[in-house]
């Protein structure tokens, strides 16, 4: 454990630049450049509240925060996992030229990713306090979920980078998924609506449970139940260690496939 701990130091300075590339290519000749993740998950919380609020009539209290609370979770894990996927195939030119751990290129997707994550927090903070939503304590109880969610995606995301160098096929698939999931997280729509039957269903998604946690201190000024947090760091940890067996298991034979 040392060694891996020593080597992850040793390239630290490198994962910083591999980041400081993501989010340069992410905004490379744009205007508005990195300003876009404030306005992104700002504008698309007004679409989306003009249309389902109207179209739906949602009883839940301040509606348009509901909405950006659920994009800042639900965008991080699209994001940081679509990207992760894709980490290992966009940097094969320089794997095969230089001895580089395999795992910063999976790492350095997920950092960037959060850093956009902190910008639309951001975002949801102005909006809270533009429409004078009180702001109790419980949200310095934030970064448990948020840290949670990092997890749980970067596990994700190490399965996914290795399994998609041998089937390339899985990057037009989990396309679909994630579309596919993004109806099975209370994103727009509040779990009250659901019949029992896709109640359990929705709750069997672990961006689900995260993504309660994580309303409870920053919209219901609550604290989330024990039980939600036992099992959001059970699937998290979950999460990141299969993905780590599965990156592990094949990254020996990535040049063969990159």
């Amino acid at each position: 454990m040392s060694r891996y701990i020593q080597n992850f130091l040793k390239f630290n300075p490198l994962l910083g630049e591999l980041v400081a590339r993501d989010i340069k290519i992410k905004y490379r000749r744009s205007v508005l450049g990195v300003f876009w993740t404030l306005l992104n998950p700002l504008c698309m919380m007004i679409i989306l509240s003009i249309v389902f609020s109207n179209l739906f009539k949602f009883d839940i209290e301040n509606f348009p925060l509901y909405i950006l609370s659920g994009q800042v979770i639900f965008n991080f894990y699209s994001d940081s996992t679509s990207g992760a996927m894709s980490s290992i195939i966009g940097s094969a030119a320089l794997i095969k030229k230089v001895y580089v751990p395999k795992y910063l290129f999976v790492i350095s997707r997920v950092f960037s990713s959060f850093i956009n994550l902190m910008a639309s927090f951001t975002a949801l903070l102005i909006v809270m306090v533009a429409t004078r939503t009180e702001l109790h304590w419980t949200v310095f109880l934030v970064p448990i979920p948020l840290f949670l969610l990092v997890l749980f995606s970067l596990g994700i995301g190490l399965a996914l980078a290795a399994i998609t160098v041998k089937f390339r096929d899985i990057m037009h698939l989990y396309n679909v998924f994630v579309t596919a999931l993004l109806y099975l997280t209370p994103v727009i729509y509040p779990m009250s609506i659901l019949p029992p039957w896709l109640y359990k269903v929705v709750m069997l998604n672990p961006i689900t449970n995260i993504l309660m946690m994580f309303r409870d201190v920053m919209l219901e000024n609550t604290i989330f139940n024990m039980t939600s947090l036992i099992i959001a760091i059970l699937e998290s940890l979950l999460s990141l260690g299969v993905g780590l067996y599965i990156f592990y298991k094949n990254q020996d034979q990535f040049i063969l496939n990159i």
